[in-house]
């Protein structure tokens, strides 16, 4: 289980709305609009200095074949990876996903590892070192966040709280038969997008994220 970004008490032995409620909870009409209109976005995407991956468990091959087709269209030089060791695997985050980049055709010396992180700020950073160490961070002006489709602007606003310098590009998958904007319709789907929703303005009030995209 990871562990939530505010505490580090896991999310299951906390007193907050279990999954199962908020993906029942009722939605507005104006709240699916406002997630389709400021959560859900994908930024155009241009040549970066670095990608930066996400750790995850879910859709692992469709984020590493993404990522295989964005290096071969010259869209990144290098990448980090990042995620930890999760309860019911021995290999973490990081591990799995680079050998799937591997496999979809991303050189191993192309790929920056963190092996560490537990959640999206411990991504950020645990990372920032290592791509510092390597490569050295004011040499990176671009960075696109490559991630899941519902956790969404989370990525690159984690990001721009602790390296606002760099210029962040965001693009999410996911293997979802419902369209994106439908998302409400698909029990699954909707309980994904709404556990991240629900989170944003609570760590923004925390002091975790902060906007982006700026006004």
């Amino acid at each position: 289980m990871k562990r939530d970004f505010a505490t580090s008490v896991p999310l299951a032995h906390r007193g907050a709305m279990s999954d199962i409620d908020r993906g029942r909870r009722e939605l507005a009409a104006d709240e699916i609009a406002a997630i389709n209109r400021t959560h859900l976005i994908n930024t155009p995407l241009r040549p970066a200095d670095l990608l930066f991956m996400f750790g995850t468990r879910e859709d692992v091959a469709l984020r590493a074949d993404t990522a295989g087709r964005l290096w071969r269209e010259g869209y990144f030089p290098w990448s980090i990876v990042s995620g930890g060791v999760t309860p019911g695997s021995e290999q973490s985050e990081c591990t799995v996903i680079k050998a799937a980049m591997l496999a979809a055709g991303i050189p191993a010396d192309l790929i920056l590892e963190e092996h560490r992180a537990m959640n999206t700020g411990e991504n950020v950073i645990f990372s920032l070192p290592i791509i510092d160490a390597a490569l050295g961070l004011h040499n990176i002006r671009s960075v696109i966040c490559l991630g899941n489709t519902w956790t969404a602007r989370r990525y690159p606003m984690t990001l721009h709280r602790h390296w606002p310098e760099v210029d962040k590009m965001l693009l999410t998958v996911d293997s979802f038969a419902t369209p994106r904007a439908l998302w409400h319709t698909d029990a699954e789907f909707r309980r994904r997008m709404l556990h991240e929703w629900d989170k944003i303005e609570r760590y923004k009030a925390m002091g975790f994220i902060v906007e982006w995209p700026e006004a």
